[in-house]
């Protein structure tokens, strides 16, 4: 392996080291994912420019996202891994800082492009990739710790944002967002160094034979997965872009509604600590079912919150615990069904369908609203949860057929 200094992997758990990359991943995606839907309001007050006008901006970050994804894969398995979880978060700051100070909607596009750019490496699938290739088999382990603080983020933004963009408003709140950003860089930093430092001899990965992604685009069980989470983050994507928006439309005040939203993160959490304490007796495949059935129930509890608006909160548990869970159980999926060889290129192509149901969802949901109203959201989104689980369902009850 040539090109990098990531060709060594460890066994023994990544320690303080994983914790930071947790904490940088928290900041990340508060400060950048999570800091559009808590200030979409205020956004919208302070620009002029609709909600559809304002979600091309995400919806292009994440097109450039999905398009360089496959490629930064290919860079961490050179061992470039670590330089982008270091530098791309600096880029990811400048640009939603640029993002609060902006005044045309060409440069709103044009600063979320760059935002695209840097979040094709520097999220979740260079995290676990880089943790992959650094920890080996005690990946999954250090991936559960990343993910388990990480989904605080949406707890930290919309109660951040609902305060800072009452003080400063939406483009001013943005400003204090990037710091948070920023803050991420100097921990992955230090994360990439102690791991590195963690090298043994004689545990080089070998090299990833060419044809190994051909390989698994040619399985079904590749696209099983890949439009599996296609779906279900399509579905995650557009109610938490308009999770206030659907939150008032069930009678719930801005205050509820902001406390609601803030509650998907520790539902997230919650239901990664389970999976965490059940261990060995609870299955990839039964988990990855209540993972998803668990989106199809909040789906429910959300239609239902229009008789009973505190149904909400069941609606932030149900959503929470359910999609807190896939961000473990695909790349686990992912090395169990299509191997480990040449991981981060494989996982960074499956992650091209749910990144473009991410940057599809604000753009999607805009249109939803503008031509059926909630109404059609709510119904969209709940067969988006039942088309994912069917399409789970028939992975894991056919795997040796969809493996082939």
């Amino acid at each position: 392996m040539s090109g990098g200094r990531d060709g060594t992997a460890v066994t023994e758990k990544g320690g303080a080291a994983v914790w930071l990359l947790a904490v940088g991943q928290t900041l990340i995606y508060a400060g950048c994912y999570y800091s559009f839907p808590a200030l979409l309001p205020d956004l919208e007050a302070a620009t002029g420019w609709s909600k559809g006008e304002l979600a091309l901006g995400p919806t292009l970050a994440f097109l450039v996202m999905a398009a360089l994804t496959p490629f930064t894969g290919k860079l961490v398995d050179r061992g470039l891994g670590g330089e982008m979880l270091t530098w791309l978060p600096a880029v990811i700051a400048l640009g939603v800082a640029g993002l609060g100070l902006v005044g045309s909607l060409a440069g709103w596009l044009a600063l979320w492009a760059l935002i695209g750019v840097a979040q094709a490496g520097s999220l979740y699938e260079t995290c676990f990739a880089f943790l992959t290739r650094r920890l080996g088999d005690g990946a999954r382990a250090a991936i559960t710790q990343v993910t388990l603080v990480a989904g605080f983020a949406g707890t930290l933004a919309f109660p951040l944002g609902h305060w800072l963009g009452a003080a400063f408003g939406g483009q001013g709140a943005l400003l204090v967002f990037a710091g948070l950003v920023l803050l991420a860089a100097p921990l992955n930093a230090v994360a990439a160094r102690q791991l590195r430092r963690r090298e043994r001899a004689g545990q080089v990965i070998p090299p990833t034979p060419p044809g190994v992604l051909q390989a698994a685009l040619r399985r079904p069980a590749f696209w099983a997965i890949a439009l599996g989470f296609l779906a279900v983050y399509l579905n995650h994507g557009i109610l938490i872009t308009y999770a206030l928006v659907l939150f008032a439309d069930r009678g719930a005040e801005p205050g509820m509604a902001a406390l609601a939203a803030a509650c998907i993160g520790p539902a997230q959490v919650a239901g990664r600590l389970l999976l965490l304490a059940a261990g060995a007796r609870v299955t990839t495949a039964q988990a990855t079912m209540a993972s998803l059935g668990g989106a199809v129930l909040a789906g429910v509890l959300l239609w239902l919150a229009g008789v009973a608006p505190w149904l909400i909160f069941g609606f932030a548990l149900a959503q929470g615990a359910g999609i807190g869970l896939t961000s473990i159980l695909r790349p686990v999926l992912i090395a169990e069904t299509l191997g480990r060889q040449g991981f981060g290129a494989i996982s960074g192509a499956a992650a091209v369908a749910p990144i473009l149901a991410s940057a599809a969802a604000p753009s999607v949901g805009a249109a939803l609203l503008a031509f059926g109203g909630t109404g059609l959201v709510y119904a969209v989104c709940l067969g988006l949860a039942v088309t994912g689980l069917a399409l789970m369902a028939m992975l894991l009850l056919r795997r040796d057929q969809f493996s082939g």
